[in-house]
């Protein structure tokens, strides 16, 4: 059942009413999906003058939602009904983060390109908003991950530097603007320099670059699309120089309009998802998606914008690691549900598409859920269990196999509808026309760590493990810790953790090791096979580890 804003709150489905952001990057009335959203998750008119940009799902104080009870919405923010009801939260993650949701979730609708831009870590994020909280409003970091409702387009991280040799032989407009102050350094440097001499040549070259006055940018910006409006007249334009003139008609004579090509352009095609670390350079261009993040709302901007700039904070902020992005394809959990998990603690998303007469069950997990219907409609209602039964329980959604027992009630959910669901509760999702939604919660290898501590103190710390798979994380050639696998190989024997955490945690970290390690690793594999959900991802590593065997023999 959805709670009554003065009933009883433990375990059920608490229905929210969001805030939207009327941004001027945002599409406007019909055309936004967010619109549509915010329509009918408030029961509100489209203002079709109006722009609208992000619908907001979470506690933060710029974009509160809200609880609804029987006379509809109330004057308890979301956040407020938190702080007096902490378990909802579950003890691992009031543990962790305090007393407040770690994510933040939202709906995008993006019609033209957002400013380029990075969010800053914890350390950075806490001296900004000491120095200016009007701007940087909270002390948080923000990660965050986008997955694509339609093709998505944005700029994320810095281009090879294969790549930018060839940027800044093929576009001369930007020697213009750094030649002359670095004569030694704007030549291509040699292909074997260091990867360390690399990133200070990139360095360099952009700082130059973003630093550059405002006269000088309007000329070399309007020399630049000039030349390539000509040259479009005889040749094919390459995507970069499409992308170039699009962006000054959005933002004339604007810095970010050079700085793009620095960026890798990425494409997301429809259930694709990127995710993007704190300190990396990024810029959402078009298109519709969802949004999980840090709760945080810090913006470091310089370029494509009309708002405030912090050149010299963004520079000196940024990581220069150059590659091209990853871009999750989504983990299937069952035939209607994937699973998207950034390598951030705060948070995982779902995305669940249901056919005409499926079901869908996700179990109970150890921290909270919001759930966003995007379109359709059907039924939902909870079962919940005690904290100890869920830490031992699958975290992966599975098809309903039967109809909801006739004493629990359902509630109908359509398009716009948003809800919290409380740590250990079960939720079941039904249709019989067709449903899409998506379920934003904690990253639940992070809960599994945690779980590891609370079941096993005696055996590992939760400090140990963080600290090994950092190191590992950081130094590939460090030999496999077997005393720490033999620990986890007794946990999972014991039962207490769920198999396919130690899979993910372990035995992925342990897939490049010499072959001893290897038959190890394959032993412990075979204590998972008690657990059915975790069959999909032993079966893949079991292929990895085989074919890793026969090459080293």
């Amino acid at each position: 059942m959805v709670m009554e804003i003065n009933g009883k709150h433990e375990g059920d489905l608490v229905r929210l009413k969001c805030s939207v952001q009327n941004y001027d990057w945002g599409r406007i009335g019909h055309e936004s999906l967010v619109a549509k959203m915010f329509s009918g998750n408030c029961d509100g008119e489209i203002d079709e003058s109006k722009h609208y940009a992000e619908l907001w799902m979470g506690t933060h104080a710029s974009g509160p939602s809200y609880i609804v009870g029987e006379n509809g919405i109330g004057d308890v923010s979301l956040k407020k009904w938190i702080s007096e009801n902490p378990e909802v939260l579950g003890d691992i993650v009031v543990e962790k983060w305090g007393v407040d949701l770690p994510f933040m979730f939202k709906v995008l609708s993006v019609a033209q390109a957002l400013s380029i831009q990075a969010h800053p870590d914890k350390e950075l994020a806490g001296f900004l908003h000491t120095l200016k909280p009007d701007v940087y409003k909270d002390a948080n970091h923000k990660p965050e991950m986008v997955l694509a409702l339609t093709e998505f387009e944005a700029l994320c991280g810095f281009i090879s530097f294969k790549e930018l040799e060839a940027v800044l032989e093929s576009v001369p407009e930007i020697m213009e603007v750094v030649g002359t102050a670095y004569p030694d350094q704007v030549l291509p440097v040699n292909e074997q320099v260091e990867e360390e001499k690399q990133t200070q040549f990139l360095q360099s070259v952009f700082i130059k670059l973003m630093s550059a006055e405002s006269k000088a940018v309007s000329a070399v910006v309007t020399k630049l699309i000039s030349r390539l409006n000509m040259e479009n007249k005889t040749r094919k334009l390459t995507s970069k120089e499409e992308l170039a003139l699009k962006l000054e008609n959005e933002h004339p004579h604007d810095i970010g309009v050079i700085a793009s090509f620095f960026f890798n352009h990425v494409r997301l095609k429809p259930g694709e998802a990127l995710y993007i670390s704190p300190n990396e350079p990024h810029a959402y261009l078009s298109g519709e998606c969802v949004e999980c993040m840090a709760t945080s709302d810090n913006v470091v901007r310089a370029g494509l914008t009309p708002k405030s700039r912090d050149v010299k904070i963004l520079c000196s902020m940024l990581t220069y690691k150059q590659g091209s992005p990853e871009i999750l394809k989504g983990v299937p959990l069952n035939e209607y549900t994937n699973r998207y998990n950034p390598p951030f603690e705060e948070f995982e998303v779902e995305q669940c598409i249901l056919d005409q007469g499926a079901s869908v069950v996700f179990p109970a997990v150890p921290g909270p859920s919001i759930f966003l219907v995007l379109s359709g409609q059907g039924f939902m209602y909870k079962t919940t269990t005690s904290s100890s039964s869920s830490s031992s329980s699958s975290s992966s959604s599975s098809p309903l196999s039967s109809p909801p027992p006739p004493s629990l009630s359902e509630d109908i959910v359509q398009g716009g509808d948003v809800l919290f669901a409380p740590a250990n509760t079960k939720v079941h999702v039904s249709t019989e026309s067709e449903l899409r939604l998506f379920r934003a919660g904690v990253n639940h290898l992070m809960i599994g760590i945690v779980i590891i501590s609370k079941n096993q103190t005696q055996i590992l710390k939760d400090s140990d493990l963080n600290t090994y798979l950092d190191r590992r994380r950081r130094n590939r050639d460090l030999p496999i810790d077997k005393g720490l696998i033999s620990n986890l190989t007794s946990i999972s024997k014991s039962g207490k953790m769920e198999e396919d955490v130690l899979i993910k945690l372990v035995v992925k970290e342990a897939r490049l090791e010499e072959e001893g390690d290897v038959e190890e690793v394959l032993n412990i594999e075979t204590t998972t096979r008690v657990n059915p959900n975790a069959m999909n991802v032993v079966n893949m590593v079991t292929l990895d580890m085989n074919a890793l065997k026969e090459k080293k023999c």
